[in-house]
């Protein structure tokens, strides 16, 4: 008989197997293998007839959920498992040690129904060590952390399913309206209202080039006798204007270049030094949050792209369990940190205590180590043989957890204050310096900064020796404007921040957050790394601050997952909590009852920003403006890249300018005569074959090409885009017509419901029916294809970019840049030439 192993994935069982005996068999669930129905027709033909069948869950006898198979996969897993269990004498459910990976065995046990032994172990990290510990130290499931798994699951479908309902029919169908993500979606919106009331001030300032012993230092003007110069800080955001009581000086632009000719010329004198010694000690050890943070900053990962990257490190056995808010390190971890660092570093750089880090833990939740390498001994980043953005993780929490225990670094503060004076008026000017003594951890890792040494350089600023009374030249004086700034937009990383500092949320939730939140920039969109709240969004949290205020207030919200916590350390039981919340009079279940009833839809759908005299709705096709003109009421469309911030009522005026104007014309169809017409329309400029009229009431419109400007649009271009989508022909096995378009996503051809990606919107007009069949008989390739190089031809003389043959999906082609050429049938890759390849390519161009 064997020993059946179980555990989410595949890559983990692959590393866990090696680990163990021969008669131990490791096989994976491909996580979770039951949930609650997605609607009423998954449910049991029994259930189907219950007023609470939409929601899977028994509102009305304990709150007692339904579970069913959904996933084909998790069927065929299910299959598997119930036929090696036939062989299996023990049980062995070794899934993930938090809240989630409890539930896991929980319904594994329910849908297999073993009549073996069962055990249960956990461990943080996949070493041999780990596995073995584990082995000798099995348990039964943990049930309190189940229910408190089973009532967030649940909370989450109570609340999120007759909220986004009510969202889709009072706002916009299709719409949600998540329970953490809510709140997390209310921050975005919160921001910007503030950017929104944000009024610019302006201040001046001076800035000196100082000399001394030949070394330039620079000084800013502080004070005008005993006043203060006005600096940002004394800005009310609201106002651009001086905080009210703030005595200081405020420098227009005519002082500041009038004191800066006078004084340039004057004698500058030392009239304070300050020095003082301080240490900076090294940052915890990772947690999740944290280390979503410092991949966007350092990496520019998302918080799904670093969790996604770090489960595998886990997986393969690099890195400890990666989901917890626990910065406590093992002694084994503290051993390997600080044997680490002294190898690299030397003893110096290793204090004679270990350090230890206390935070928040929620340790019936989640794991109880911090994130770091997994065994008593480190490896290092380069002997890893990881590759990619696995590597650049992985170096990442290196070097954290080996810093969290070297020495503190110890920096030498330098204030150095300057006096010049005309008329007899002393104006006084500051220098500030920074040294470091000795750099510490700082050798291993500075949060924010890529690469340490670099860091190093960046955070002294030296100062030359000066003492009380030296005379000092000024070189150059110069007057220097200033604009205060609104307040920053989030990034994913500082949204995690925030809504971990709110105790919103928790490790197992940021990437799935930011992942709701930008699906389909429905709620938010990515400008770089920040995040702008679409009107959307500002329309659905408007919606739930007036008709479910408690569910995006944070201090609610952080409530609600602490009182989950205690179901998960058996203080509260689910039925006590969800009736309280859901079922007693007045609760949520009564609320999204009346307020069905009563909510306009049309309001429903207004947007209020501050200062804006004109309505704002959200409707189907987007935002738009309703302006009375002249006793009539037009509609003007909001161009998405508006971030709500930035609208003013001046905009809506141009674009209604803007739309009242004649179209421009690219030019005329030689084959319908009709004009080529340049219109606006929210999305952008598009084109459009004639004008709208009673002969032509839906005319011919197609969108510029992604990367083609207005500019390098051609009448032939257009007419051929017009044509779109171009039919190719039959298929050959079912006759039925392949067809070649450009969509939102790209180009792409189509064959009865099938759909494949082309490289390139020329290949809309160059591929033939050959091309089209054997591209719909290869299997789809989800997310960017990148084709193998065959061979790297040279260097563009005129743009110094790669001229290289790549293997595409329907033949050898050749890419300069963004465009591909496909070669000639009768041209061998072999064959081609530099010269030949830059031929083709022009004539890409050209055509």
């Amino acid at each position: 008989m064997t020993k059946l192993v179980i555990v989410e994935s595949p890559a983990k069982a692959k590393t866990i197997q090696k680990y163990l005996p021969s008669d131990f068999v490791v096989r994976a669930s491909s996580g979770h293998v039951r949930d609650l129905p997605d609607n009423a027709g998954q449910m049991p033909e029994k259930y189907r007839g219950e007023s609470w069948a939409s929601l899977g869950v028994d509102v009305d006898n304990g709150f007692d959920a339904v579970y069913v198979v959904k996933d084909p996969r998790s069927r065929k897993a299910l299959a598997a498992l119930k036929k090696d269990l036939k062989d299996a004498d023990i049980l062995y459910l070794a899934t993930d040690e938090d809240r989630e990976g409890e539930a896991i065995s929980w319904h594994l046990v329910e849908a297999l129904k073993p009549k073996v032994e069962i055990k249960r172990m956990v461990f943080h990290e996949i070493t041999k060590s780990a596995i073995d510990a584990a082995l000798n130290d099995t348990r039964g499931i943990d049930y309190n952390l189940v229910a408190a798994q089973e009532t967030r699951r649940i909370l989450d479908r109570l609340v999120g399913y007759p909220l986004s309902l009510l969202v889709a029919k009072k706002i916009k169908y299709g719409l949600s309206a998540g329970r953490v993500q809510s709140v997390a979606m209310r921050l975005l919106v919160l921001r910007e209202r503030d950017r929104r009331r944000f009024r610019m001030g302006t201040y001046w300032d001076l800035k000196a080039q100082m000399l001394k012993d030949k070394q330039k230092f620079d000084a800013t003007l502080i004070a005008v006798g005993n006043k203060r110069i006005a600096t940002g800080k004394d800005f009310d955001e609201n106002t651009g204007q001086i905080i009210k009581g703030k005595d200081v000086l405020l420098l227009d632009e005519a002082t500041a270049k009038r004191l800066a000719d006078k004084l340039v010329a004057q004698d500058w004198t030392v009239s304070d030094v300050v020095e003082k010694q301080y240490t900076t000690s090294p940052k915890p050890p990772f947690i999740t949050s944290t280390l979503q943070q410092e991949a966007s900053r350092k990496l520019g990962m998302s918080a799904s792209a670093a969790m996604s990257v770090a489960q595998g490190l886990y997986e393969n056995g690099f890195i400890t369990y990666m989901r917890t808010d626990s910065v406590n390190l093992s002694q084994q971890a503290i051993t390997a940190a600080r044997n680490a660092a002294q190898t690299l570093y030397g003893p110096e750089y290793v204090p004679a205590q270990p350090r230890v880090y206390k935070g928040k833990t929620k340790g019936a939740q989640e794991a109880h180590e911090a994130i770091r390498p997994s065994g008593d001994e480190f490896v290092h980043p380069s002997k890893s043989g990881l590759k990619g953005q696995d590597l650049k993780l992985y170096d990442l929490i290196w070097k954290r957890t080996v810093a969290c225990q070297m020495e503190a670094a110890k920096k030498t503060s330098l204030r150095v204050d300057l006096v010049v004076a005309d008329e007899g008026q002393p104006y006084t000017f500051r220098a500030n310096g920074n040294r470091i003594d000795f750099a510490g951890f700082m050798r291993a890792y500075v949060e924010g900064l890529d690469d340490p040494d670099a860091a190093l350089d960046d955070q002294e600023v030296l100062l030359p020796a000066l003492a009380l009374g030296d005379k000092v030249k000024c070189k150059e004086l110069d007057p220097l404007r200033h604009e205060t700034k609104p307040p920053a937009r989030f990034t994913e990383a500082s949204l995690v921040k925030a809504l971990e500092e709110e105790g919103i949320g928790r490790p197992s939730t940021y990437a799935s957050i930011m992942k709701k939140l930008t699906s389909d920039e429905r709620y938010a969109r990515k400008s770089g790394n920040t995040l702008i709240p679409t009107y959307l969004a500002f329309a659905v949290t408007e919606f739930l601050e007036n008709y479910f205020a408690e569910l995006v207030d944070l201090k609610f919200t952080a409530n609600m997952e602490d009182e989950l916590d205690e179901i998960a350390e058996g203080k509260c039981t689910k039925v006590e909590y969800l009736h309280n919340f859901y079922r007693k009079e007045g609760a949520f279940n009564d609320q999204v009852g009346h307020r069905d009833e009563t909510i306009d839809p049309d309001t429903a759908r207004i947007v209020h920003l501050e200062d804006f005299p004109a309505t704002l709705k959200v409707g189907r096709y987007g935002p738009y403006v309703q302006v009375d003109d002249n006793g009539e009421l037009k509609t003007v469309n909001v161009p998405d890249d508006v971030a709500p911030a930035d609208l003013t009522y001046e905009n809506i005026l141009e674009w209604m300018a803007e739309r009242a104007k004649a179209p421009d014309t690219l030019g005329t169809d030689p084959e319908s005569g009709l004009p080529i017409l340049i219109m606006n329309g929210r999305y952008g400029v598009y084109l459009q074959l004639g004008e709208r009229s009673e002969d032509n009431p839906k005319p011919k419109t197609t969108s510029l090409p992604k990367g083609v400007t207005l500019e390098e649009m051609t009448v032939d271009k257009a007419t051929q885009l017009f044509e779109l989508p171009r039919k190719l022909g039959k298929h050959p096995e079912d006759k039925k017509v392949i067809e070649a378009a450009i969509g939102r996503f790209g180009p792409y051809i189509k064959h009865n419901k099938e759909y494949r990606s082309l490289q390139s919107e020329g290949d809309v007009f160059t591929i033939t029916l050959d091309e089209a069949v054997k591209l719909l008989s290869e299997p789809k390739v989800r997310g960017r294809r990148t084709q193998a190089v065959l061979r790297e031809l040279g260097t563009d003389p005129a743009s110094g970019d790669k001229v290289n043959i790549h293997e595409g999906r329907y033949g050898p082609y050749v890419k300069l840049g963004k465009t591909n050429a496909s070669l000639p049938k009768d041209v061998k890759p072999e064959e081609l030439t530099l010269e030949k390849a830059l031929e083709l390519i022009e004539q890409k161009n050209a055509g």
